[in-house]
């Protein structure tokens, strides 16, 4: 329980739990050794020597008891005033003690007038300005008397050193460790961000650096990106090859049909017709998503021009929204067959398809929403898998395919580092389909 409530306040990022873990001992020992050293050292010495000093000027109260004049008390106490190196005078008891501003940093002047009050029951106010000497002011049957002693005799002199001299190494040290970590921690960030970018389909210059284990890691990362590479590129060389092989056998058979009578040759060419549609499915699949690299454009310019040539094929299309402009790192032609085939099956299962786009600083959403029947909740994982096909519910119009269409819209959604989700449409009733990779 504790665990879990601790875990939403930790930082996600290595570079600021390793910080974490390297500031925290440290102001921790800092805290430790500083309220040991005021509690073990500072009071016990300061209560010593205020105590001292607060015997040195009962003393001086006592000789100025047996006196009835001023100039009786400061001759009295002049030699004791010289054996304690204390300075008296009388001042007007009309005006407020000048106590002075004491130093911010003085954080042992509340203990030293502490004790002295708990000492001194005649003492009226104490002055612990800035400079090296104290003021105490007392009340006296002759008035009120200034008692000035040295500072250092009532604490130890620059309390504060050991705290200043231990925040600064601890601050030079923490810099110099911060900066060491930086680069340590930098190959991992360059693994991480040339990972990220091939999961978004891009594929950055990478050399691995750094410690044993990340070098390890970064090494693994290439071999793993090389390895996917090259069964990417025998897969769409695969499915060419047979769909280009096939062609030339089709292409004799289509000549064939044309020389039967048309009552004969009619339901052959419809096999024909549909074995050519299989093989262009296939093409578009084993394509995927090989046609360049992505490149920054605008999604809206490219969403336009999809929607335009849909209508000038017939189709009843229409861009709805756009919300928020600029550009997304995207392959065009590859996103334009994945959108092209996201209005294709809402056409074909329903009658018209809207589209509509919404940028956010770290994610473009595509969304093509249509009025057919829709897809059940538990056939959407089904629905995006490669030959599959929804009969009958998904095909009860004039719905025809191999079972590829969707397949081929998850395949580059996922290239670019994103997801295809199925929906329904709350607008329109139908299948609602949105691609969502990040910017």
């Amino acid at each position: 329980m504790f665990s879990r409530w601790l875990k939403q306040y930790m930082p996600r990022s290595l570079y600021a739990r390793a910080a974490l873990i390297l500031v925290l001992p440290v102001v921790v020992l800092l805290l430790v050794v500083g309220v040991a050293f005021l509690q073990k050292h500072l009071e016990d010495v300061t209560a010593q020597m205020t105590e001292t000093a607060t015997r040195e000027v009962t003393l001086v109260l006592e000789t100025i008891q047996k006196a009835e004049t001023r100039q009786q008390v400061l001759a009295a106490t002049r030699p004791d005033l010289t054996t304690l190196e204390l300075k008296a005078r009388f001042v007007d008891a009309s005006q407020d003690p000048e106590t002075g501003r004491r130093r911010w940093y003085d954080f042992i002047a509340p203990q030293v007038e502490s004790h002295l009050r708990a000492g001194l029951p005649d003492l009226v106010a104490v002055a612990l300005p800035s400079g090296d000497e104290a003021r105490l002011y007392l009340e006296t049957d002759l008035g009120l008397l200034q008692l000035t002693i040295d500072r250092r005799r009532l604490s130890p002199t620059a309390p504060h050193q050991l705290i200043v001299t231990m925040v600064f190494f601890a601050v030079v040290m923490t810099s110099i460790s911060f900066l060491y970590m930086r680069n340590q921690l930098r190959p991992i960030t360059r693994l991480s961000e040339a990972a990220q970018a091939f999961g978004r389909g891009r594929v950055v210059s990478y050399t691995p650096g750094g410690a044993i284990e990340v070098r390890a890691a970064g090494s693994a990362f290439l071999e793993m990106r090389a390895r996917i590479e090259r069964q990417m590129e025998q897969r769409t060389m695969m499915l060419s090859g047979v769909s280009h092989d096939l062609r030339t056998p089709l292409t004799r058979l289509k000549l064939g049909l044309s020389m039967l009578p048309e009552d004969e040759a009619a339901p052959l060419k419809q096999d024909v017709d549909e074995m050519q549609l299989l093989l262009d499915a296939f093409l578009d699949f084993s394509r995927g998503v090989a046609e360049g690299p992505a490149e920054a454009i605008e999604p809206a310019v490219l969403l336009r021009q999809i929607v335009e040539d849909a209508r000038r094929a017939g189709h009843q299309a229409e861009l709805v929204s756009v919300e928020g402009d600029g550009t997304a790192m995207l392959r065009p032609m590859a996103m334009r067959r994945a959108v092209e085939n996201l209005i294709g099956n809402a056409v074909r299962y329903g009658n018209r398809a809207e589209v509509s786009l919404s940028l956010t600083p770290k994610t473009t959403r595509i969304r093509v929403e249509d009025d057919g029947p829709g897809i059940p909740v538990e056939q959407r994982t089904e629905a995006v898998k490669p030959f599959s096909r929804l009969d009958p519910a998904r095909n009860q119009n004039q719905g025809s395919g191999v079972g590829l269409g969707l397949a081929i819209v998850a395949d580059i959604a996922r290239a670019h580092g994103g997801v295809l989700r199925l929906g329904k449409s709350e607008r329109l009733g139908g299948l609602c389909a949105d691609i969502i990779v990040g910017r």
